[in-house]
C-alpha cells in the first residue's frame, strides 16, 4: 500500500511543488529585470523578418500591416509561401507592390509543401540581415518588438537567440480565454522562472523569435525532419554553446485554436517535440552542465507524472463505478486552488498593461485548473503513444485552427 500512497502523493504534490518553484523564480526574475539596461546602438543593423505561410488568406495582410507600423526602420520582410492551396501567394505579391516604397519585401514561393522548418531555411537563404526575426503569419507584433530584440541581442555577443512573448488575441470563446490565462499565467511564468533559475529556457517561441545570423549558420538553420522546429533549434543552439534569453518585452498577439480537438492536436505536437529533443540530446542527461540537465530531467519527470496521473485517474473512476465513492482530499484541493490564484495573479499583474487584460478573466481560474489538467494529460499520453508507434514523422504542415 505504501507504494500506491507514494504514487498518489506524487500525482497530487508534483503540480503544487512546480507551481511554487515557478512563482518564486518568476518573482526573482522580475526583480532582476528591473535592473536590466539594454544598450543603445548608433546605427540600426539590418533585420530580416521571415514570415512563413501556408493557406493564410485571412491573416497575412494584418501580420504585414503590423510590421509596417514598427518603430524600427532598417528591415526587410521575406514572405515564404509553402505551396498554399488558396491565394496566399497572390496576396504576397500584392503586399510586395503595396509596400514597395516603404521597405523591401521578398516573396519566396515553394513548389512542394515541406513544412515550416524548410520554409524558414528558404527565407534565411534569401535574407541579408545581421539579425533574423521569425514570426507566424497570424502574429500582430508590437511596435517596439524589433527594436527590443535588436537591443537584447546587441547586449551579449554570445546570445544566439532571444525568445519573445506571445499573447492570445482571440478571446470571444471560453476556450480562447482559457488559453489567454495559460499563456500569461503558465507559459510566461515558466519561461521567466527558467530564465532566473537556469539562465536558459527550454524552448524559444516559434511565433516570435530573434536570431543572430552567425548562430543560425553555426547550426545549419532549422531541421525539416523535426515536427517542432522551435524546440529543436533551441537545443541545437545549446549544443553549440550559444545562449538563449527570454525577453517578455518582445510582444506579439496570436490566434489560438477554439476547437478542443485542434487544441489537443497542437498540444500533442508540442509534447512530441519535447520527446524528440530528449532522444536527440540524451547524452546531455549525463554529460552536460547542470542547467541543461535540469531542463531535460524536468521534461522526463513531467511525462512520468502524466503517465501516473492517467493511471490514477482510471483507478479513481473504477473506484467510483464499483464503490460509488470518489475520494478527494479537500485540503490539498484548496491548496492547489490557492496557489493557482496566486500564480495567475502574478501573471496577470505582470502582463495587464501590454496584454489588455480584464480582471473578469481571473474568474475562469477554477475552470482552467480542470482544463489544464485534462488537455495536457490527454496531449502528453497521446504524444507518447504516437512517438513510440511512429517515431519518424515528416515536417509538412497544414494551416491550423486559429479561431477566426
Amino acid at each position: 500500500m505504501w507504494f500506491f500512497e507514494i504514487i498518489n502523493d506524487f500525482v497530487i504534490g508534483y503540480p503544487i511543488f512546480v507551481s511554487v518553484i515557478w512563482i518564486v523564480g518568476c518573482i526573482y526574475e522580475a526583480i532582476y529585470r528591473r535592473k536590466e539596461i539594454l544598450p543603445l546602438y548608433d546605427k540600426e543593423p539590418l533585420v530580416s523578418i521571415l514570415v512563413p505561410a501556408h493557406n493564410e488568406h485571412d491573416t497575412l495582410w494584418d501580420a504585414v500591416k503590423s510590421i509596417s507600423n514598427i518603430n524600427y526602420k532598417n528591415f526587410e520582410v521575406i514572405l515564404i509561401d509553402d505551396k498554399s492551396d488558396d491565394d496566399t501567394l497572390h496576396i504576397m505579391y500584392e503586399i510586395q507592390k503595396k509596400y514597395a516604397n516603404q521597405f523591401t519585401v521578398k516573396v519566396i514561393p515553394i513548389e512542394v509543401n515541406q513544412g515550416k522548418a524548410n520554409a524558414m531555411n528558404q527565407g534565411f537563404a534569401n535574407s541579408s540581415g545581421k539579425y533574423i526575426m521569425g514570426i507566424d503569419s497570424d502574429s500582430i507584433i508590437a511596435k517596439d518588438s524589433v527594436s527590443i530584440m535588436v537591443k537584447t541581442l546587441e547586449s551579449n555577443d554570445k546570445l544566439g537567440a532571444v525568445a519573445g512573448k506571445p499573447v492570445v488575441r482571440n478571446r470571444t470563446t471560453i476556450l480562447g480565454r482559457l488559453q489567454l490565462l495559460e499563456y500569461i499565467g503558465v507559459i510566461d511564468i515558466i519561461k521567466k522562472a527558467q530564465s532566473f533559475l537556469y539562465g536558459r529556457v527550454n524552448t524559444v517561441s516559434g511565433v516570435i523569435v530573434g536570431f543572430r545570423r552567425e548562430a543560425l549558420k553555426d547550426v545549419n538553420g532549422w531541421d525539416p525532419t523535426i515536427i517542432t522546429e522551435d524546440i529543436d533549434i533551441t537545443w541545437r543552439l545549446y549544443r553549440k554553446n550559444w545562449k538563449i534569453k527570454y525577453q517578455p518585452s518582445i510582444i506579439c498577439w496570436i490566434l489560438v485554436p477554439e476547437n478542443v480537438r485542434n487544441l489537443i492536436k497542437q498540444r500533442r505536437r508540442w509534447a512530441r517535440g519535447g520527446m524528440e529533443v530528449l532522444v536527440k540530446n540524451n547524452d546531455f542527461l549525463i554529460h552536460s552542465d547542470i542547467t541543461r540537465k535540469a531542463l531535460l530531467y524536468e521534461t522526463i519527470i513531467s511525462n512520468f507524472w502524466a503517465v501516473l496521473t492517467a493511471l490514477s485517474t482510471i483507478s479513481y473512476l473504477l473506484n467510483f463505478l464499483v464503490d460509488h465513492e470518489l475520494q478527494l482530499d479537500g485540503d490539498v484541493l484548496l491548496i492547489l486552488i490557492g496557489i493557482s490564484f496566486l500564480q495567475f495573479g502574478i501573471g496577470f499583474w505582470g502582463s495587464k498593461e501590454r496584454a489588455y487584460l480584464d480582471f473578469k478573466d481571473l474568474l475562469l481560474i477554477p475552470i482552467y485548473i480542470v482544463y489544464y489538467w485534462m488537455i495536457n494529460l490527454i496531449s502528453c499520453i497521446t504524444a507518447l503513444i504516437s512517438f513510440f508507434l511512429d517515431p519518424k514523422q515528416d515536417g509538412t504542415w497544414s494551416s491550423p485552427d486559429r479561431g477566426l
